[in-house]
């Protein structure tokens, strides 16, 4: 899978500056010159982020719109031209602001950042096959051998062939496929059926397992 743009502008110098930077972060580019051709995209199809250059005529309008359905599944980053005060009134509604003319290093790190914000959003409810074995410590010293199904930001889906305590801490650890590092993360029992599937849910995660995982779901997403 693939992240997508929709870039609408007809100040070429300016598209192919971003065409660059976007492609360099694996975003693949629609430009589109007339806004009401624009809005009819967003309308049809799924994209990831939207750029809009405000010096455009008819810009204003598509913006206006930005509430709707279509256009609020976007993340809005603009090209500002317009006055100082319609610049915070984007800002405030959430949306990446940049001048123009363009500086390449100010592009680079806030069309990163709106990356990063995009990816979070479809890591935060993509579960991830696997099939591996794991160990699940409950309480104090009570160890368990169990099969990982699933796994995503948030937590494990597993198979244990006992019934877990729905209540204490679990610990899980694992080995991420083409990862040599090991992983211990501390958790809790959010559901288990009769047939010996659970969930678990991860509480107190330290920021380099976050990272971690979070990176490595993301090659994985991006690959399938």
């Amino acid at each position: 899978m693939t992240l997508s743009s929709l870039l609408v502008s007809r100040d070429w110098q300016e598209v192919s500056v971003l065409e660059c930077i976007l492609g360099g972060l694996h975003i693949a580019v629609d430009v589109e010159s007339e806004p009401e051709r624009a809005r009819a995209k967003l309308a049809k199809s799924k994209i990831d982020a939207l750029i809009v250059d405000c010096d455009l005529s008819g810009a204003a309008s598509l913006l206006l719109g930005k509430e709707n359905k279509a256009i609020r599944s976007s993340v809005p980053l603009l090209i500002m031209g317009g006055s100082s005060r319609r610049k915070q009134r984007e800002i405030e509604r959430g949306a990446f602001v940049f001048e123009k003319p363009i500086s390449v290093e100010q592009a680079v790190h806030t069309l990163s950042a709106a990356r990063n914000m995009i990816v979070d959003e479809r890591l935060r409810y993509h579960r991830q096959a696997l099939d591996l074995q794991v160990s699940v410590t409950c309480g104090s010293n009570k160890r368990l051998r169990a099969h990982l199904m699933n796994l995503s930001q948030g937590g494990v889906g597993i198979h244990v062939g006992k019934p877990l305590p729905t209540e204490g801490p679990v610990q899980v650890r694992f080995a991420l496929p083409g990862s040599r590092r090991s992983m211990k993360v501390e958790g809790e029992v959010a559901w288990m059926d009769p047939q010996g599937n659970a969930g678990i849910r991860f509480v107190d995660t330290n920021q380099r397992i976050k990272r971690d995982l979070q990176l490595w779901l993301e090659r994985q997403y991006f690959v399938n």
